[in-house]
């Protein structure tokens, strides 16, 4: 059978990552990044969570991106007495890489079926108790404001713990040229495989491509709520799968 074109839609670090993984499979994996990561224009608020580190304990990352910029001005040892807590293994690389000792990190295990706060939460709830106080960082919007799920927040806050959160970068939409645009509409026709993590790059997309039918497109989806998106954007054929590289490449090959 010939390799499956597979579009890897994650932001462009961490598509590069998954762009090799895919490949080394026996596909023919290429980046199309549609969040695309920026520095805030207004650090002040992050600039201050540095300073209180010692207040909290635990440090929640929602992503890979999120640590990167988080310790950009910080070194990780400012927060020793905390746990630190990712939603993936991508997430638990980049606090490895930022100085985090693997005993200090709880995240969901590479094998896990999700990586989400509520995978992460079941493995964290034990940890809260009244009193307890947690930082959520994550990205903000064009403008730097708080945005994404508040779902892990709301459980914090229920079991009776505290919550602060503070923006460490700003998601934006990609801009497409011309080669952008021939591969997404190669793609829309169902000649590749879509392999979607986002919600919000599915968004990004259909505002990119905004005349475009994606009824043949077909798409692999890291969770059930971003294959709710794809149908929803219109895509005509629509699988989930664990983001486990396994049951990825699997999932891709027989969509192929």
């Amino acid at each position: 059978m010939a390799a499956a074109r597979v579009i890897v839609t994650r932001p462009a670090r961490e598509a590069a990552r998954w762009v090799d993984d895919l490949r080394a499979a026996g596909l023919d994996a290429v980046a199309l990044p549609l969040i695309a990561i920026e520095p805030l224009e207004d650090p002040k608020a992050l600039h201050a969570a540095w300073q209180c580190l010692s207040d909290y304990d635990a440090l929640m990352f929602v992503s890979a991106a999120a640590v990167e910029h988080f310790f950009r001005g910080i070194d990780a040892s400012a927060a020793a007495r905390a746990r630190f807590w990712g939603t993936g293994p991508g997430t638990t690389r980049g606090l490895q890489e930022a100085g985090v000792p693997v005993s200090s990190i709880d995240a969901p295990p590479a094998d896990a079926a999700q990586f989400d706060s509520e995978a992460l939460w079941a493995l964290v709830r034990p940890q809260v108790r009244p009193g307890t106080r947690v930082l959520i960082v994550r990205g903000g919007d064009a403008a730097g404001r708080i945005s994404g799920r508040d779902w892990l927040a709301r459980e914090i806050a229920a079991a009776g713990g505290a919550f602060d959160e503070v923006t460490a970068y700003r998601r934006l939409a990609p801009t497409f040229g011309e080669a952008e645009h021939l591969l997404a509409a190669e793609a829309a026709s169902g000649r590749a495989v879509w392999l979607f993590s986002s919600s919000e790059a599915i968004a990004n997309l259909c505002r990119c491509m905004p005349d475009t039918r994606w009824n043949a497109a077909r798409a692999i989806a890291t969770h059930d709520r971003i294959a709710d998106a794809a149908r929803a954007a219109g895509f005509g054929s629509v699988r989930v799968s664990s983001p486990s590289p396994l049951a990825l490449v699997a999932s891709i090959e027989s969509l192929a």
